[in-house]
């Protein structure tokens, strides 16, 4: 259940939808399996798993969602190889050449038959709501990801008013001046990754592991004007995590001292655990959020 990844999103207007309603509305949505044609499916599925019917889980004034996306697996080059036999046996047949549209309508039809036969796979996406917050938090390391569960779920709502988090200064700006400085805020500690990339449209990109920031080659790159598009830190002895140029978490880890948290509540069912895990998270996260958005100058409230 604890988040790996924080694509970050405030809410522009306050979400009154409670917990039930919000249910209700997500009802007509519910996820069902890839039908023999159809190429993936997505919908709403239990954030605590198959013994659960309940769309949303929430505590404390905190909502989690989980969406399912279904996707059938078509080879491309079984589609392409069984396409380009059928082109060139009906062309031999009409003895012409198939225009565009036909070669493009035969691929259609071939999808169509290797559909029923396709292996499917499935992924869930976890994101919640923080009303009071008024944040709106997914689990995706990709934007794409996010976007689509937010997509879909402004589709449910009917309306779904938020814009990506950003803050006033440029995170580019700011932690490529704690490495040239050697210097960061005093609850975040620079570990031992980062990514550098030269300001030019097609600049080079140069990824470091494992690697003392502070080294004299580190220095060099940015001297020569690259700057740090990612960087690990860890903040307060809490968290650690990879911060990009868009704000976004990757490799998210809750620490000992949230660990130890709760593994000194002790619970009689998987269920009451998953509640234990999501309220020490979000609460966790409440207190974090407005603090990134501080280290980085504050929020830009007009985004």
């Amino acid at each position: 259940m604890w988040f790996k990844n924080l694509a970050i999103y405030r809410l522009t207007e306050t979400f009154t939808l409670t917990p039930s309603e919000l249910e209700e509305k997500l009802q007509s949505f519910r996820f069902k399996p890839c039908s023999p044609t159809e190429v993936f499916s997505y919908g709403w599925t239990s954030p605590l798993g198959r013994g659960s019917e309940q769309l949303i889980h929430q505590s404390n004034g905190y909502i989690m969602l989980c969406a399912t996306k279904e996707e059938k697996v078509l080879p491309t080059s079984v589609i392409n190889e069984m396409t380009a036999e059928k082109i060139t046996e009906k062309e031999e047949q009409e003895a012409r050449k198939l225009s565009k549209k036909e070669r493009s309508e035969l691929k259609d039809q071939i999808i169509f038959e290797l559909l029923p036969r396709a292996f499917s796979f499935s992924k869930k996406t976890f994101a919640y709501i923080d009303p009071k917050g008024g944040w709106l938090i997914v689990d995706a390391a990709s934007a794409k990801k996010a976007e689509e569960l937010i997509s879909f779920l402004r589709k449910n709502l009917g309306s779904l008013p938020l814009v990506p988090v950003s803050s006033k200064e440029k995170p580019v700006s700011t932690m490529t001046q704690w490495l040239l400085q050697n210097a960061s805020p005093a609850d975040v500690l620079i570990e031992d990754e980062c990514e550098l990339r030269a300001p030019e449209e097609s600049g080079g990109i140069i990824r470091c592991k494992h690697q003392d920031l502070a080294a004299p080659e580190i220095k060099n790159h940015l001297d020569t004007g690259k700057q740090v598009i990612k960087l690990a830190v860890t903040w307060a002895d809490r968290l650690s995590f990879i911060v990009d140029e868009n704000l976004s978490i990757k490799r998210l880890k809750f620490l000992d001292l949230i660990q130890d948290q709760v593994a000194e509540t002790e619970t009689d069912s998987a269920e009451a655990q998953f509640d234990v895990d999501f309220t020490i998270m979000s609460q966790e996260l409440s207190s974090f959020l407005p603090r990134l958005l501080e280290i980085f100058g504050g929020e830009n409230i007009s985004s």
